[in-house]
């Protein structure tokens, strides 16, 4: 089992691609852990937005009367894709990883992928 900060590392490394990771409390948007990001991307600022995502999208799916759950979600931009991945395992119910991957140097599926090892891995 990897803590957070062994899993924001690992992120960092095995994901081709990657500019930022964040590990975000998506109940009160707080982020408890980032890696990466800089001037342009202010992983913070970016977790409580994103936060919004996806309180959105639960609300969405209740009111649809959907009873399935989120994988993940990935947001498309020019230069970048923006993946989020909600949490399963122990004790992580309210947590997402959010990752920001160059759109020109990295494989989407294979990050993807690289996401749910990692998810596998991570202790909270």
């Amino acid at each position: 089992m990897a803590n957070v900060e062994v899993s924001l590392k690992e992120t960092m490394t095995s994901i081709e691609g990657a500019l930022g990771v964040a590990l975000v409390d998506y109940s009160s948007g707080m982020a408890l852990g980032t890696l990466g990001g800089g001037k342009e991307l202010d992983l913070s600022v970016a977790a409580a937005g994103n936060t919004d995502v996806i309180r959105a999208k639960v609300r969405t799916m209740e009111m649809l009367g959907m009873q399935d759950e989120i994988e993940d979600l990935l947001i498309t931009l020019g230069t970048q894709y923006h993946l989020i991945r909600l949490l399963k395992g122990r004790g992580s119910n309210g947590l997402f990883l959010y990752v920001v991957l160059d759109k020109a140097n990295s494989n989407l599926a294979m990050a993807r992928h690289q996401l749910k090892r990692i998810e596998a891995n991570l202790e909270v």
